[in-house]
């Protein structure tokens, strides 16, 4: 190998190894120890996991976090895939129909989330009645879940127009002379063909929305109460706020843990049904 190789890949490695692997130690060793943030620490094995399982604040945060992010990738996937398909056909303003749909990804999360705290604060209820449906306690994840899918179905539009455009218009008059309708159209000659994509996005979606953050700081904080508080979030309030640094840490190794069997669980179910043309 060329000295070229070297001097690309080893600065990498070494950047990587710092700034990802060491602190991904650190983290796992802290994890054993009753580490509170700062100051000394003493060993304690495997404690700090045995106690996540006990611990009625973790349990309800991993069913709010499952809850909105079951919810929030399938509403994101199916008005993603709804909404390309309808690009795709031959509609006019076509290309500027694609840049405002995909306007919402390039938004700040925290800002499009501090605008819709106000909406459903003082906007919404003027309007239609009512009151805040963040400050309900049963409805606020419903805000939430709102906003989330606003914003990621820009990127699995995007996504799903790629796949769109590798179907072969001669399939779509085939199935056209055979007699199918729009619906067997898509049911039997897009839907399997773009499987791959929609794989891709059921993945991707799900990771992010496991791993919500910003979307719940900026509209309820976790509130009202402890109704909408997620794992990132308590990670981060328990561990940096909190003085559990070390027990947010194991939660934080689990959670880790959890998201890629929850990722090659989806990987492995998906790809049963995708087909090569």
């Amino acid at each position: 190998m060329s000295r070229a190789y070297y001097w690309m890949v080893v600065p990498a490695f070494v950047l990587f190894f710092l700034l990802h692997t060491v602190p991904v130690l650190q983290g796992f060793y802290y994890s054993l120890t009753d580490y509170p943030g700062y100051g000394e620490h003493a060993f304690v094995g495997i404690r700090n996991y045995v106690n996540l399982f006990k611990d009625d604040r973790v349990l309800e945060a991993y069913l709010f976090t499952f809850q909105f992010a079951i919810v929030a990738t399938i509403l994101t996937n199916v008005i993603a895939l709804a909404v390309a398909v309808g690009l795709n056909a031959r509609i006019r303003f076509q290309t500027a129909l694609r840049g405002i749909y995909f306007i919402p990804n390039v938004l700040a999360i925290l800002i499009v989330g501090y605008i819709f705290n106000y909406l459903f604060a003082n906007s919404v209820p003027a309007i239609f009645g009512g009151t805040n449906l963040l400050a309900d306690p049963d409805l606020a994840w419903i805000g939430i879940v709102i906003v989330a899918v606003w914003q990621a179905v820009a990127f699995n539009i995007v996504i799903y127009l790629a796949g769109l455009q590798t179907i072969p218009e001669d399939l779509h008059e085939a199935a056209m002379i055979d007699g199918a309708g729009r619906w067997r159209r898509f049911w039997s000659v897009v839907f399997p063909l773009i499987a791959p994509f929609f794989t891709v996005n059921m993945v991707l979606s799900a990771k992010n929305f496991l791993q919500v953050f910003d979307h719940i700081v900026a509209l309820t904080n976790g509130g009202p109460g402890s109704a909408t508080t997620s794992v990132s979030l308590l990670i981060y309030t328990g561990g940096f706020q909190g003085g559990e640094y070390a027990y947010q840490t194991a939660n934080a190794i689990v959670y880790f843990v959890i998201i890629v069997l929850v990722s090659i669980f989806q990987l492995r179910i998906l790809q049963r049904r995708e087909v090569t043309m």
